[in-house]
Order: C-alpha cells, then sequence, then structure tokens
C-alpha cells in the first residue's frame, strides 16, 4: 500500500489545528482515527509529517539459487515443492517456492 499523499496530510492537518475531532476528520477523510493520532503525535513530537522511508525487507530464500533450482526443476518436473526444499536445504516455506516458479 502506498503512502497517503503530502496534500491529504496537510489537509488533515489543518482541520486537527481547526479544532476538529480526529474521530471526525478520520471519517471526512475516510483513514482511520489512529493514523489520524500518530500524524498530530509525529508532528508534535518530531516536527514531521511526511511518510517515513519505506522499511528494508528480508532478501529472497532464494537469492543467489536461481540456477541450481533452474536445473533442479528441468531435471525432474514432477518433484514437490518439498523435494525441493529438502534437496536445497534452503530455509524457505512452500509458499515462497511456489512464488519462484510462479505457481501461486
Amino acid at each position: 500500500m502506498a503512502p497517503y499523499s503530502m496534500d491529504l496530510r496537510t489537509r488533515v492537518l489543518t482541520d486537527c489545528d481547526a479544532g476538529l475531532a480526529a474521530k471526525d476528520v478520520a471519517a471526512k477523510f475516510r483513514v482511520s482515527r489512529s493514523w489520524v493520532n500518530r500524524l498530530v503525535q509525529r508532528r508534535r513530537e518530531t516536527g514531521e509529517v511526511g511518510p517515513r522511508p519505506q522499511k528494508v525487507f528480508k532478501k529472497q530464500a532464494f537469492a543467489g539459487q536461481e540456477d541450481r533450482l533452474r536445473a533442479l526443476v528441468d531435471a525432474q518436473p514432477d518433484r514437490t515443492l518439498a523435494d525441493a526444499r529438502r534437496y536445497t536445504a534452503l530455509p524457505a516455506c512452500r509458499r515462497s517456492g511456489a512464488r519462484w516458479i510462479g505457481c501461486s
């Protein structure tokens, strides 16, 4: 989900500064009341209102193993994902394997 725009953030804070309750501001702009409260609190504590940078996501479980996995699938296409996981000894769940080979 993309972060809320600066325009929306500014309008929300303007209404909060005008004295509207967080519940009413949230209903008006169709956002959650907790988001309104957190935005006001963040501005009060840090002076920042822009979206924070996206957090770093964990590295893909199969990074660097693509050639090995392709060879495994080519050698025995009917191998199950559980077999492939045992063969590669990668710490990936079955869903990650399905996503990697395009079964999801």
